[in-house]
C-alpha cells in the first residue's frame, strides 16, 4: 500500500483480525495493534516520496509474525535507542531491523522491521 500515515487504520485492523482468528486474548491483540502501528509510522516517516510499504502477516500457531518494509533515501536502520522502539520491544516477543541496498532503479536502500508476538506472553 502507499506508505503514507493514512494507511495505518487499515493495517491495524488486519493485525487485530489475524489475532482475533488466532485466538489470542485481547491484550495481545491491544499489543499487536500497538506494534504494528508503531513499526509502520516508523517506515513511513523514511519512506521516501511516492514509495511502497510492504506489511506482511504470518501467523503460525502460537505466534504472529509481521514483517514490513519501505524504500528510503536513509542508510541507517532506525534507532533502537528511541522511544518508540523501546515501546516495540515491550509490546513484542522478539524485534528486529535491518537495511538492505534495492535495487539499482531506483536506487535507496530497504529499510526492514520484523516483530513476533506471541499468544499468551504479557507485555511490560
Amino acid at each position: 500500500m502507499a506508505a503514507n500515515l493514512e494507511q495505518l487504520s487499515v493495517l491495524r485492523a488486519v493485525a487485530a483480525h489475524i489475532a482475533m482468528r488466532e485466538d489470542f486474548d485481547l491484550d495481545a491483540i491491544a499489543d499487536l495493534k500497538m506494534a504494528v502501528d508503531e513499526v509502520c509510522s516508523t517506515l513511513i516517516m523514511r519512506a521516501t516520496p511516492g514509495s511502497t510499504l510492504t506489511c506482511r502477516f504470518q501467523a503460525n500457531g502460537n505466534d504472529i509474525t509481521v514483517q514490513a518494509t519501505v524504500l528510503s533515501d536513509s542508510d541507517s536502520t532506525p534507532s533502537r535507542e528511541s522511544f518508540g522502539w523501546r515501546v516495540l520491544t515491550t509490546l513484542t516477543d522478539t524485534v528486529n531491523t535491518w537495511i538492505a541496498p534495492a535495487s539499482a532503479d531506483p536506487g535507496g536502500y530497504l529499510t526492514h522491521i520484523e516483530l513476533v508476538k506471541r499468544r499468551g506472553s504479557a507485555s511490560g
